[in-house]
């Protein structure tokens, strides 16, 4: 926290001038407070870009993990908070400790230790979704952010920005992987079949090609017996 405020007095009395790249002719600005001013402007924009990112990160750990964002304030406001079918009371800090107080899950939106739970994947830049409070933290990962595994035992990485759900890509993948399989054992059959159907048809061809002649034949001497 310390180097905000460093920035600020540091670098306020600089930043309303006008800091020029080129230098022109007629300037009395040397070469070295030419870099000085450069080093500053390159710190001042270190400066927001760092003020930023702690500002961000701030906001997002303050929020509670598996809610939906309609029901921060729910969870936010007050330091007692309702279960939502009205069975009782619980404390913040009782809020996804791995403990259910309320029947319905409103106490553990974050953990499986409610079975009536549900877990909101937020899913940031792909579909956010609810899963069962029986998919958090079950060494799967079912949010492409990762979120639905919080405990540590397991590393989710975030596909969101990537096409989406890795649960979904690991059983696109293995689907693929099976339909390969599935295609590599069938094909020899198919070409089993159809070579048994190609010989069929050759020796109804034979047949066909020889036993007509022979057939005229007989009947062509049967006639001559006949006479």
């Amino acid at each position: 926290m310390f180097f905000f405020p460093f920035c600020y007095f540091f670098l306020f009395p600089f930043q309303h001038k006008e800091i020029r790249l080129t230098v022109p002719e007629n300037s009395h600005l040397t070469r070295m407070e030419t870099g000085d001013a450069l080093q500053r402007t390159l710190l001042l924009h270190l400066c927001v870009a760092s003020l930023s990112f702690h500002l961000c990160r701030s906001s997002t750990l303050q929020l509670p993990i598996g809610i939906h964002p309609l029901d921060e304030k729910y969870y936010t406001s007050s330091e007692l908070i309702n279960c939502k079918d009205g069975s009782k009371k619980f404390t913040r800090d009782r809020l996804n400790d791995d403990f259910c107080d309320c029947l319905d899950g409103t106490d553990e939106p974050g953990t499986a230790a409610c079975p009536h739970g549900k877990f909101y994947c937020r899913n940031m830049g792909n579909t956010p979704k609810f899963l069962f409070s029986s998919q958090v933290n079950d060494r799967i990962c079912d949010c492409c952010d990762g979120s639905d595994e919080n405990d540590g035992a397991i590393g989710c990485p975030n596909t969101c920005v990537m096409g989406g759900d890795f649960a979904y890509e690991t059983r696109s993948h293995v689907s693929r992987d099976d339909l390969v399989r599935k295609v590599g054992t069938e094909d020899p059959v198919q070409k089993v079949k159809g070579l048994k159907i190609l010989v069929v048809l050759q020796v109804l061809i034979i047949l066909i090609v020889v036993g007509i002649p022979l057939l005229c034949r007989r009947s062509r001497s049967r006639r001559r017996h006949s006479h």
